[in-house]
C-alpha cells in the first residue's frame, strides 16, 4: 500500500457460477449423477485502484460491469477468487440499508441490534441513539415494531445507524436516493460533513451528477475491467461519450416518438447538422449547429407555423422557439420543403436531450403535424466547460476584483 494510500485494490477477480440446471433434491443429485449444469461468469477480472486518504472515489459503469461486486468485495462480504484488498482503518457499509433489522422488534431494539453489528459498542449506541433517532426523523415510531414502518421509513433507520458509526472507509451503493426530498438533502449533507472530516469513501451511483460534483475521483469498471480511472471529471467525460456512441449504433437516434395532427403537412426528417454540414447526433457544448427539417405538403398551405422543442430525458423542457415568435413568415408552402434553424453556439451542457417538431396554422390554433420527442442527440465536453450540474451554461465573465 502506498504512503497515502487508505484502499488499495491489486488483480482482483471475482467468479460467480450460473447454473442452467440445478438439482433441488438429493434424489435429483442421486439420478443425474452430477451437481448441476453451470458456466463461469468473471464478475472482475484484475481490478487494480488505489484510494488516498480523504479521497472520495465514484464508481461508474453499466448494470453487470461488477460495481456492486467490488463494493461487496471491498466490505469483505464477498472473497475474490485472485488478488488482495488492503484497507487501513474501521470501514462502513451502506449497501443494503436495514439489513440485519428484526421485523417483530422495534426500531430502538434494531438500532442497537443493527449497531453492534455493524462494530458499535452498547455504550457507543448509547452515546449515539438521541442523533441516529433524530437524523431518521423517527422519534414518534421508534418503539414500535419495524414490521409496521413503511419502506421510506425502513431504509431512513437503517442509513442513520450506519452513517453514525463514525467510520474511516465509508462504502456507498445507490443509497444516496433514500426517502424524500429533505431527507435525501440530508444524506449529502451528512456525507460532505465526512468528506470535510477527511473520511474516505467510495460511492457506488449511476448518476454522472454525483461524480462530479461529489467525487474527487473515479473508476469506470466495463464488463468487469477497469476501463478508466483518473480524475472524477474526466472519467465521467470518457463513459459518457462511450455510452452515447453505443446509444447511437443500436438505436439509430431513436425515432420512436408520439404523433399527431390534421394532416395536409408532413415532417418526414429531422437532422442535426454540425459545422462542417454533415448529418450528426453528438456535438460538443459551444459548437455551431443546424437543426433541419424537411416538410411535404399535399396541398397549398397559407402563412405555416414551423416549431421546435428541447427536452431532457427526464422531460424537462428547456426552450420551444417557433417561426411565428421569430416572425419568420411564409406566405405559403406546397410539395417538399425544408426548414432551418441556425444555432451560433449551442449553449446546452453535457447530456442527452430529445427534440419535438411541430406544424401549425398561422394562430397555433390547428396542428398539421406535431412529432413529439422524434429524434436524440448527444451533447458532450466543449466550450464553455461546465460540468457541475444543470441543462444550459450561461457562458458568462468571470471578474475577481
Amino acid at each position: 500500500m502506498g504512503d497515502d494510500a487508505i484502499l488499495d485494490v491489486r488483480g482482483v477477480s471475482k467468479r460467480f457460477r450460473l447454473y442452467h440446471e440445478r438439482n433441488q433434491s438429493l434424489k435429483s443429485t442421486i439420478m443425474r449423477r452430477s451437481r448441476g449444469r453451470y458456466e463461469e461468469f468473471w464478475a472482475l477480472r484484475d481490478v487494480s485502484f488505489a484510494v488516498g486518504s480523504g479521497t472520495t472515489m465514484g464508481l461508474i459503469g453499466e448494470n453487470g460491469s461488477g460495481k456492486s461486486t467490488m463494493l461487496k468485495c471491498l466490505a469483505r462480504i464477498l472473497r475474490p477468487e485472485e488478488g488482495s484488498i488492503a484497507i487501513d482503518g474501521k470501514v462502513s457499509a451502506l449497501l443494503e440499508l436495514g439489513a440485519g433489522f428484526h421485523p417483530e422488534l422495534s426500531g430502538r431494539e434494531n438500532v442497537y441490534l443493527n449497531g453492534s453489528i455493524l462494530g458499535l459498542s452498547k455504550k457507543a449506541i448509547d452515546q449515539r441513539f438521541d442523533d441516529i433517532v433524530g437524523f431518521a426523523g423517527l422519534e414518534r415510531f421508534i418503539d414500535n415494531p419495524v414490521k409496521n414502518y413503511s419502506s421510506g421509513m425502513y431504509v431512513r433507520l437503517g442509513f442513520s445507524v450506519a452513517i453514525n458509526v463514525d467510520p474511516d472507509v465509508l462504502l456507498v451503493d445507490e443509497v444516496l436516493a433514500v426517502g424524500d426530498e429533505q431527507f435525501q438533502r440530508k444524506c449529502l449533507e451528512r456525507v460532505s460533513e465526512l468528506r470535510a472530516a477527511g473520511k474516505t469513501i467510495v460511492v457506488v451511483t449511476h448518476s454522472l451528477n454525483t461524480v462530479r460534483t461529489l467525487c474527487d475521483e473515479a473508476v469506470w469498471l466495463d464488463h468487469g475491467e477497469v476501463r478508466a480511472a483518473g480524475k472524477a471529471g474526466d472519467v465521467a467525460d470518457a463513459y459518457l461519450g462511450n455510452v452515447h456512441l453505443d446509444r447511437a449504433v443500436e438505436t439509430g437516434g431513436g425515432d420512436q416518438g408520439a404523433r399527431w395532427g390534421e394532416g395536409g403537412v408532413r415532417l418526414t426528417e429531422i437532422e442535426l447538422i454540425d459545422a462542417r454540414g454533415h448529418p450528426t447526433e453528438q456535438v460538443r457544448t459551444g459548437d455551431a449547429v443546424t437543426l433541419r427539417i424537411r416538410y411535404r405538403a399535399d396541398r397549398p398551405v397559407p402563412r405555416p407555423v414551423f416549431g421546435v422543442a428541447v427536452y431532457t430525458l427526464e422531460g424537462i423542457q428547456v426552450t420551444g422557439p417557433n417561426t411565428h415568435e421569430a416572425e419568420v413568415w411564409v406566405d405559403r408552402i406546397e410539395g417538399e420543403g425544408t426548414v432551418e434553424l441556425a444555432v451560433d453556439r449551442l449553449l446546452l451542457l453535457p447530456g442527452t436531450y430529445d427534440v419535438t417538431v411541430a406544424c401549425t396554422d398561422a394562430e397555433i390554433a390547428h396542428t398539421f403535424d406535431h412529432r413529439h420527442r422524434a429524434f436524440r442527440f448527444d451533447v458532450k465536453p466543449g466550450t464553455p466547460h461546465e460540468t457541475m450540474g444543470g441543462i444550459v451554461s450561461l457562458d458568462g465573465r468571470w471578474t475577481v476584483s
